[in-house]
């Protein structure tokens, strides 16, 4: 490989306590964790701010809180938000929660296969945010090519859904087919979902991509035993990374 691969940490998502106890989503709790995978390896963060109520929020004021606090945690290191529509489903309200964020990010996670998507991506780049462009199925690698902003945006990530690990592998492969296909060169991070992860992970690193780990995606480790926390499962991810 001509240079390291790249190794990004997804702090909680939608990830429930009890789903995992470790779940950060106060602006102090992400902080923590936020240094902790930093010190294990991490060099892009990428995390989901939650309210008061302990809900995932696109406001302003949760967003500036939870960046505010992992910036002076790890200064230097790139934070990106998500934009998914599992947080708002209305595109025209996504679009006004972000217009209105008074502290930015460095990036976002934009998912292409989401209704207005695009006119999401431009608004984000209009701020001078950087795009990752977040596709989760075969629909979503074909959408993003036909969009024609893949020269506008900083990298892509292949995030297939698929529990098995066969599959996951084998849906990570089409889409970057896909990619590959329309010359599209963006730098590539790829992960999965639970177990099947791993398995996604190991193959993009075979293949020179970065790859992501932390609770968001998964809270098992490669030995399907359960991880103390985000710290752990960058940990495992770190030990696969090509010396």
């Amino acid at each position: 490989m001509g240079r390291s691969a790249l190794l990004k940490a997804c702090l909680n998502g939608g990830r429930t306590h009890d789903e995992h106890p470790a779940v950060p989503q106060t602006p102090e709790e992400l902080a923590a964790d936020a240094r902790a995978v930093v010190a294990a390896g991490a060099r892009v963060l990428h995390l989901h701010p939650y309210d008061a109520d302990g809900a995932e929020t696109l406001a302003a004021e949760p967003c500036a809180a939870a960046l505010r606090a992992v910036r002076a945690a790890c200064p230097g290191i790139p934070i990106s938000l998500s934009t998914s529509q599992d947080i708002e489903a209305d595109p025209r309200r996504r679009l006004q929660l972000v217009a209105g964020w008074t502290v930015l990010p460095e990036l976002v996670t934009a998912n292409q296969g989401e209704r207005g998507i695009i006119e999401l991506c431009e608004l984000l780049l209009a701020r001078g945010i950087g795009i990752e462009a977040g596709l989760l199925c075969l629909a979503d690698a074909h959408a993003f090519v036909a969009a024609g902003i893949a020269g506008r945006c900083t990298r892509v990530l292949l995030e297939p859904l698929d529990a098995g690990p066969a599959g996951a592998v084998a849906h990570a492969a089409a889409m970057e087919q896909v990619l590959a296909a329309a010359d599209i060169a963006l730098d590539q991070v790829h992960h999965g979902d639970g177990v099947a992860t791993w398995r996604v992970m190991k193959r993009a690193l075979a293949r020179g991509h970065g790859i992501r780990a932390g609770l968001e995606d998964t809270t098992v480790l490669p030995d399907g035993s359960a991880p103390a926390g985000n710290a752990e499962l960058v940990r495992a991810a770190a030990a696969m990374l090509p010396a």
